[in-house]
């Protein structure tokens, strides 16, 4: 399977485009103002203790408390991780009391009105390697199934480790990316995360509650570490600063990358060119179009997402149950994709169109089954209910991509949502980008909301001086009272 990794890359916004055989699979987001928080450590102070949901409320410097529940609390033993076994929960004050500081890592992003989800487990990551600073197990990925290569891995990763004293001697989980790995590159990760939390270790003794530690990666790199698959044909980014980063970061971590790592240098817009932005654009609609003619509406609420398949214009060949067979398979594959490029999580319930033969439903589940198994994010499927439902979860710990690019609409009462003043001014500017390439102007009207015509001038004023030294024309604003704020347009003057 041909897969790629497409970067685009402005002052104020990165994204990142994972397409395979030419369809878009999965989107990233990462703006300057509101970087992403999971894999950060902070000291924080516990500020209230609640017994009744066995947890406690924790501030780390953000303007949300974050949320700290007793089970992410508890040390986990080899015996634990090993046998699986129910951990008996202590009472929450036996565990915290207020005012107290603790260490703490981010394991899932504020989401909505909620807070960001902490534990006490400590993980730093590596490209083959996790290290866990306060456990003595070492574990292997699951997606390793080979039972010699996963002894292997750890015999090479007990040698490297059996001269560290008990003390300090952290756990390791061995990675899917380790797989065929030699004994040199697991004990260069491992010599790098030691020396990484010796860091961390001395800047948690002198860290003053609450405040940042330790900051994870950006988003480009964080990719390549966490996601680049042995698979993977081209890294294409738009970026000479990040082109250059990135190809300093493989050459020392993953050297067999540096050959797929590109920049590009083309006159169209990179996302425009692999057809990124229309699908971003379909990414945000509650419509998604099967190629046979049936249709998905998917609806994303706070308690769940809801998918619902339709047979729409597919009228068929044979007979009502096939037709229905087919839909369903291929609502099957697309709505996995859909999964993944929303990044919608929690709990989610597909209505299949009803089947009456059992071999049919054993055939739509294995197919969604398969469409899942590239997906990052940890799934649990059940099987079809006795309404006709197929009920599976999906691993939340970032914002979905409407969440990501969207707002609540005041016109429809939060019935719906449109995108935000930020996200237009990130799309004028591409515009504008683009008009200057294809079109000769002296200088460029934008006709938009006041909002929108205010934050250009307010907040991304620096932002827009350096795209009018880019071009080397004027840009000016005319704020029209009767557009909605996604409306916009760009005049050549």
């Amino acid at each position: 399977m041909k897969e790629e990794i497409l970067v685009n890359v402005t002052p104020q916004e990165c994204r990142a485009a994972v397409v395979e055989n030419g369809m878009l699979q999965e989107m990233y987001i990462e703006r300057a103002s509101s970087r992403g928080l999971v894999g950060n450590i902070y000291r924080g102070k516990v500020i209230r203790v609640l017994p009744g949901m066995q947890a406690a409320f924790i501030n780390i410097g953000r303007e949300r408390s974050a949320f700290l529940h007793a089970a992410e609390i508890l040390p986990i033993s080899e015996t634990e991780m090993i046998e699986d076994e129910k951990i008996t929960t202590p009472d929450i004050n036996e565990l915290l009391h207020d005012g107290q500081t603790i260490t703490v890592q981010v394991i899932k992003d504020e989401i909505g009105t909620k807070g960001a989800r902490l534990t006490t487990h400590l993980t730093i990551p590596s490209r083959l390697l996790v290290m866990m600073p306060d456990n003595h197990h070492i574990g292997v990925s699951q997606r390793i199934e080979d039972e010699d290569e996963r002894q292997r891995l750890k015999d090479i990763l007990s040698e490297a480790t059996d001269s560290v004293s008990a003390e300090e001697n952290p756990g390791y989980i061995i990675r899917t990316a380790a797989e065929g790995a030699s004994a040199e590159e697991l004990q260069r990760d491992a010599d790098f995360l030691g020396r990484l939390w010796q860091t961390i270790r001395a800047k948690i003794r002198k860290a003053k509650a609450p405040c940042l530690v330790h900051e994870d990666l950006d988003l480009t790199i964080r990719l390549l570490r966490d996601l680049a698959p042995s698979g993977l044909e081209t890294i294409r980014i738009d970026s000479d600063a990040v082109h250059a980063r990135l190809l300093s970061f493989v050459e020392e971590f993953i050297p067999t990358l540096k050959s797929k790592v590109e920049l590009y240098s083309g006159e169209r817009p990179l996302f425009d060119v692999f057809n990124v932005e229309d699908e971003i654009e379909k990414a945000l609609h509650r419509k998604v179009q099967l190629k046979s003619g049936g249709y998905l509406i998917i609806e994303q609420t706070e308690a769940m997402v809801t998918i619902d398949v339709n047979t729409g214009a597919f009228v068929g060949y044979r007979n009502l149950e096939d037709t229905i067979f087919k839909t369903n398979l291929e609502a099957a594959s697309a709505l996995a994709r859909q999964l993944r490029l929303r990044n919608l999580g929690g709990i989610v319930i597909i209505d299949f169109i009803d089947m009456k033969e059992e071999e049919h439903k054993r055939q739509v589940l294995r197919t969604l089954e398969k469409a899942l198994e590239r997906d990052n994010a940890k799934t649990h499927i059940s099987e079809v209910s006795s309404l006709g439902l197929v009920q599976m979860t999906r691993k939340r710990n970032r914002e979905s991509l409407e969440h990501v690019l969207c707002e609540p609409c005041p016109t429809c009462d939060s019935r719906g949502s449109i995108k935000t003043a930020q996200t237009i001014c990130y799309e004028i500017f591409r515009e504008l980008y683009r008009s200057a390439r294809a079109y000769e102007a002296q200088k460029y009207l934008v006709l938009a909301t006041q909002e929108v015509v205010d934050r250009m001038l307010d907040e991304e004023a620096s932002h827009l001086a350096e795209l009018e030294s880019m071009i080397g024309k004027p840009i000016r604003f005319q704020a029209e009272r009767l557009y909605n704020q996604e409306q916009f347009d760009v005049v050549l003057l």
